[in-house]
C-alpha cells in the first residue's frame, strides 16, 4: 500500500495541482503553477524516505507553498465579499466556493504529510490515516472541488451543476469534520460527497460529453464520469461499516480501488480532458490577485 499511495501523491503534487492552477485562473495563478514544481518535487520525494528530520524538512518545504495557496485563497475570499454586487448577495458564487475549497485543500494535505514524515499523531491520528489523508486532499479535495467549479462555470445554469459545486466542498469538509467528531459525521459527509461527484459525473456524461467534436477529449470526459459513478461506492462502504460495524474494505484495498480509480480515471483524465477544452476555448481570466510568490 505505501508504494501505491506514495505514486498517488507524487501524481497530485507534480501533476494535478499545477494543471488544476493554470485551468482555475491562467492569469491569477500563472506564477503559482510555474513555480509549484520547486514545492512538490520535495513534497513527492518526503513520503520515499524514513520518518525522521530530512523527510520532514522536504515536507515543510512543500506545506510553505501549500499555505501561500491557503492566503491565496483568503485574499481572492477578502475581494470577493468586498466587490459591489447587485441584487444585495454576498455569498460566493457555487463555483468560486468550488475554488476556494481547491485552493484550500493542499495546506490540509500539506499539514498531514509534515506530522506523518515526522511521526507525530497529529490530533491523535494514527499515522496511517495521516498518510492516507495527503492524497485524499489532493484528489478528493483540490481535484474534485476545482473539477466541480469548472463544469459548474460550463453548466452554471444547471441545478445539477450548482448542486456539484456546493455539495463537494461541503462533503470534503463534513468528512474532515468527522475525523473529529465521529464515524456517523464522517459518514454524513461521504455521502454529500458522493451526491455531489456524481452530479459532478452527470453533468458531465449528460451536457458535457455529447457537445465536444473532439473524440480524445470526449473520450476522457466520458471515462472520468463513468469511473465516479464506481469509485464512490467503496467510499460509501467503508463509512458506512465504520460507522456500524458492518465488514468493509481495508484501507489498503481502498487505496487499491478507490484511491487508485480517483486518481487516474477521474482526477487524470478530468485535469487532460479541461486542459484540452482550454486551450480550444480559453476561457476569460477573472479579476483574481496574483499568488505571492516571489
Amino acid at each position: 500500500m505505501t508504494v501505491l499511495v506514495n505514486l498517488i501523491v507524487a501524481l497530485g503534487m507534480l501533476y494535478a495541482v499545477p494543471a488544476g492552477l493554470r485551468l482555475t485562473d491562467p492569469e491569477g495563478l500563472r506564477t503559482a503553477a510555474r513555480l509549484w514544481p520547486w514545492a512538490a518535487v520535495p513534497g513527492a520525494l518526503a513520503p520515499w524516505l524514513p520518518r525522521g528530520a530530512a523527510a520532514t524538512a522536504l515536507a515543510a518545504l512543500y506545506a510553505v507553498a501549500a499555505l501561500l495557496l491557503l492566503g491565496a485563497a483568503g485574499t481572492r475570499l477578502r475581494r470577493h465579499l468586498a466587490a459591489p454586487r447587485t441584487g444585495g448577495g454576498r455569498l460566493p458564487a457555487p463555483a468560486e466556493v468550488a475554488v476556494l475549497t481547491a485552493l484550500v485543500s493542499p495546506s490540509v494535505a500539506a499539514a498531514a504529510l509534515v506530522a506523518e514524515r515526522g511521526g507525530h499523531r497529529l490530533f491523535g491520528f494514527d499515522l496511517d490515516v495521516l498518510a492516507l489523508t495527503v492524497p485524499h486532499f489532493h484528489f478528493a479535495g483540490f481535484t474534485a472541488a476545482l473539477v466541480a467549479g469548472l463544469v459548474c462555470r460550463a453548466e452554471g445554469t444547471g441545478r445539477p451543476a450548482r448542486w456539484a459545486a456546493y455539495s463537494v466542498p461541503a462533503g470534503t469538509l463534513l468528512v474532515l469534520l468527522g475525523y473529529f467528531v465521529d464515524d456517523w459525521a464522517e459518514l454524513l459527509g461521504a455521502l454529500v460527497l458522493t451526491g455531489g461527484m456524481w452530479a459532478v459525473a452527470l453533468v458531465t456524461w449528460r451536457e458535457l460529453r455529447p457537445a465536444v467534436r473532439d473524440r480524445t477529449t470526449r473520450t476522457l470526459l466520458a471515462v472520468s464520469a463513468a469511473v465516479l459513478v464506481v469509485t464512490m461506492l467503496p467510499a460509501l462502504w467503508w463509512a458506512a461499516g465504520e460507522a456500524t460495524g458492518i465488514v468493509h474494505p481495508t484501507l489498503a484495498w481502498m487505496a487499491a480501488t478507490h484511491g487508485l480509480g480517483n486518481a487516474l480515471g477521474f482526477g487524470l483524465c478530468s485535469l487532460l480532458a479541461w486542459r484540452r477544452l482550454s486551450a480550444d476555448r480559453p476561457p476569460a481570466p477573472e479579476p483574481v490577485p496574483a499568488l505571492p510568490f516571489p
